[in-house]
């Protein structure tokens, strides 16, 4: 009897944890996968090397759609609305220490960073609403601020939406926006 009842539990945990297993699936890749970036560039490998000199400064969240051979700008992202600049989930911007942008004092903090295409210039905002999907939720009350940026026409083709920081300056760096043929700065000292 007793062989009978430990046999009929092994079978029960057996039979328990298939269940467990065939219930538990992975969710599909996603098709605009999340992606990060820093300043100081490359700042957690500087700091596990020990070679990042320099505190960091700022970080960006942000999901990286493709351009599929679709028309981006003005068709996909819409002229003249706010975009979440980037899919998915709004990109967020994470300041370590205070900022200025086009000369306007950003306390450190997160903020989502949206932005607003248009033909010759793209306005940037950051609001302080985070952790949110898409611009469904965007409520301009929450700005904390909103910048002009000129648009450059690449020569290239830039198929993954990209946002990086550009140059070593100490005391300022430019943000890069980029995807199809397009791409703006936005110009952040401290």
């Amino acid at each position: 009897m007793n062989k009978s009842r430990s046999l009929l539990l092994i079978f029960l945990l057996l039979f328990a944890s298939g269940s467990c297993l065939a219930q538990s699936t992975l969710p599909p890749l996603d098709i605009s996968p999340m992606d990060m970036c820093y300043y100081p560039v490359n700042y957690p490998i500087l700091k596990i090397q020990h070679k990042a000199d320099d505190p960091l400064i700022a970080r960006v969240i942000y999901g990286r759609p493709q351009k599929n051979k679709r028309n981006i700008f003005g068709d996909l992202v819409p002229y003249d609305m706010v975009w979440r600049a980037g899919a998915n989930e709004a990109t967020e911007i994470e300041f370590f220490r205070d900022v200025k942008i086009d000369g306007k004092k950003l306390v450190k903090g997160r903020y989502t960073l949206y932005a607003v295409p248009s033909t010759e210039k793209w306005t940037i905002v950051l609001n302080k609403e985070t952790d949110t999907w898409g611009a469904f939720g965007y409520d301009t009350k929450k700005d904390v601020l909103r910048t002009d940026v000129k648009v450059v026409t690449r020569p290239d083709v830039i198929d993954v939406f990209t946002i990086c920081f550009e140059g070593t300056d100490k005391k300022k760096t430019d943000l890069m926006v980029a995807w199809d043929n397009k791409e703006v700065h936005l110009p952040i000292n401290w």
